[in-house]
């Protein structure tokens, strides 16, 4: 495995584009994995090119690191969840607490993947935008949850993978400011234009902190931190 390489569970949403460039400060060579599970939001899939395209363009340095993206498809997840993000469904909470975007084992299907993608591609590091600070309650985001499956994944294909969360303790203004940290209004300006993060794949709509309905938890979510971030540097 080489020890300066990472994988990075890219999505194409505000989280994980901003995860990817932290790695890129980091590790000499990085490579992208998405998944296609028939998501209700696939759009976010669809923007995932020109992200990486535009931090090729206006990032030499990272350039130079940015290596082969990967898409599975995960037609399996969509078939045993009953969610609002795999059914045309209206986002609400449910009797258990949780709000039925949670998919059941997304979180845990996707790291397992990854690692088994990173063992073949002598990947060490995996990094992923897991956050339990500003989310739904979804308890596969939780550091417990992670820390744990990083040990199942270790043990169960015998290697020494490393797993990141860079923003498991930040909220979104935090993450805002983490990509501002990074990369500057280059990099925010690449993340508030060419991510997704709307659950209802509302790419017709744009706003201040970019596109989509700007009434779903996951818009609500990006306004809120992008508004406190700009309050902050007024």
């Amino acid at each position: 495995m080489n020890p300066d390489s990472a994988l990075v569970l890219f999505s194409g949403g505000q989280d994980s584009a901003t995860c990817l460039a932290w790695a890129l400060q980091r590790f000499a060579h990085v490579e992208t994995i998405g998944f296609d599970y028939g998501q209700r939001h696939r759009v976010e899939l669809e923007v995932r090119d020109a992200f990486r395209a535009r931090l090729a363009r206006d990032f030499p340095a990272w350039a130079a690191k940015l290596g082969e993206d990967h898409l599975l498809t995960l037609d399996a997840l969509r078939a045993v969840s009953d969610t609002a993000l795999t059914r045309e469904t209206t986002i609400a909470m449910q009797a258990d607490g949780l709000p039925n975007t949670f998919v059941p084992g997304r979180n845990l299907i996707f790291l397992t993947f990854a690692a088994a993608l990173a063992y073949r591609r002598g990947l060490k590091h995996l990094v992923a935008g897991m956050c339990e600070t500003d989310y739904s309650g979804y308890p596969d985001c939780r550091d417990d949850a992670l820390k744990a499956l990083q040990v199942a994944i270790n043990l169960g294909m015998e290697r020494r993978f490393v797993l990141h969360t860079p923003l498991m303790w930040r909220d979104k203004r935090a993450t805002w400011e983490l990509a501002d940290q990074l990369g500057g209004a280059p990099l925010v300006e690449a993340i508030r234009a060419d991510t997704h993060s709307c659950y209802l794949g509302d790419r017709a709509h744009q706003h201040d902190w970019g596109f989509g309905c700007g009434t779903c938890p996951a818009c609500e979510l990006r306004r809120r931190g992008w508004e406190a971030w700009r309050a902050a540097h007024v």
